[in-house]
C-alpha cells in the first residue's frame, strides 16, 4: 500500500502549505482559485463521463443509479449531517446568541458551509476517478504503483489550492482517502476478480457525474447537494452483485 500511503501524505503535506500560504492570498485572488476549482471540477466530471460513456454495456444504468442513490441519500439526509459535522469541527455553530445572530457568527457559518462544500468536492476529486480507483488495483495485482505515485503528485497541488481557498480543514479529505483506496486496495488484493472493468466503468460515469455536480454547486449555478447522490455509487457495485447471482 506504499503507493496509497504516498497519496495520502502529499494531500496532508500540499495542505498544510496551502493553509500558509492562504494568508498572503487576497480575497480577489482566493475568488480566481474558487472559480478555478469549479472550472476543474466541471471539466474532469465530463472528461470521465465522455471517456467511459461509450464503454458502457448498461447506459440506462447510470441514470437508475443518481435515481436510486438520490433519494437513499436524501432520506438519510447525508448532505445536512455532514455540514453539520463540519461545523461542530471548526467551532461555528455554537456562536449563536438568543437574541439573534450577528454578523461575526454569520460569517462563519458561511465559513463552515464553504469548508463542508470543499471537502465533498475534494473528497470526490481524490477519490473518484480513473488513478484512485483502477491504480490500486494495479498496485495490489500486480506490484505497479507508478500511477498512484503520478496521483499523488496531482493531488499534491490540488490540495495545496483547496487549502488556500478553505483552509487546513481540507486536510480531512486525507483519511478519507485512505480508507478509500486501501478498501479498494484489500478488496482487489483477496478476491481480483469480482471488480470488472465493466463495473469500474459504469462506476466512474456515476463518479464523473457527481463531480460535475459538485462543480456547478462551486460556481454557484446549482447546490446538487452531491453528497446526498453519494450512494449513487453503490447501485452499480449492487446491480452487477444482482446479476452475478442471478
Amino acid at each position: 500500500m506504499i503507493g496509497t500511503i504516498t497519496n495520502t501524505c502529499t494531500i496532508i503535506i500540499g495542505t498544510t502549505l496551502g493553509a500558509i500560504l492562504k494568508r498572503g492570498i487576497r480575497p480577489e485572488w482566493q475568488g480566481v482559485l474558487f472559480t478555478a476549482m469549479g472550472l476543474a471540477s466541471l471539466a474532469l466530471g465530463f472528461n470521465a463521463v465522455c471517456q467511459n460513456m461509450p464503454k458502457s454495456e448498461y447506459p440506462i444504468l447510470f441514470i437508475l443509479s443518481l435515481a436510486i442513490g438520490g433519494l437513499i441519500g436524501t432520506m438519510l439526509d447525508l448532505d445536512g449531517k455532514f455540514k453539520r459535522l463540519v461545523d461542530s469541527f471548526s467551532h461555528k455553530s455554537n456562536q449563536s446568541t438568543l437574541s439573534g445572530e450577528s454578523d461575526k457568527t454569520i460569517r462563519s457559518n458561511k465559513s463552515g458551509s464553504s469548508l463542508a462544500q470543499g471537502l465533498s468536492t475534494a473528497t470526490l476529486l481524490y477519490c473518484i476517478g480513473t488513478l484512485s480507483i483502477v491504480d490500486p488495483i494495479n498496485s495490489a495485482l500486480l506490484g505497479d504503483h507508478t500511477y498512484l505515485f503520478t496521483n499523488a503528485t496531482l493531488d499534491f497541488v490540488t490540495s495545496a489550492i483547496f487549502a488556500a481557498t478553505y483552509g487546513f480543514g481540507m486536510v480531512l479529505a486525507a483519511p478519507i482517502l485512505f480508507c478509500w483506496q486501501g478498501g479498494i486496495y484489500l478488496i482487489a488484493k483477496l478476491c481480483g476478480n469480482v471488480i470488472s472493468s465493466s463495473l469500474l466503468c459504469e462506476m466512474q460515469i456515476v463518479g464523473g457525474t457527481l463531480i460535475v455536480a459538485s462543480g456547478l454547486a462551486l460556481l454557484n449555478i446549482k447546490d446538487c447537494k452531491t453528497l446526498n447522490l453519494l450512494p449513487s455509487l453503490f447501485v452499480p457495485v449492487l446491480f452487477f452483485l444482482i446479476r452475478a447471482l442471478i
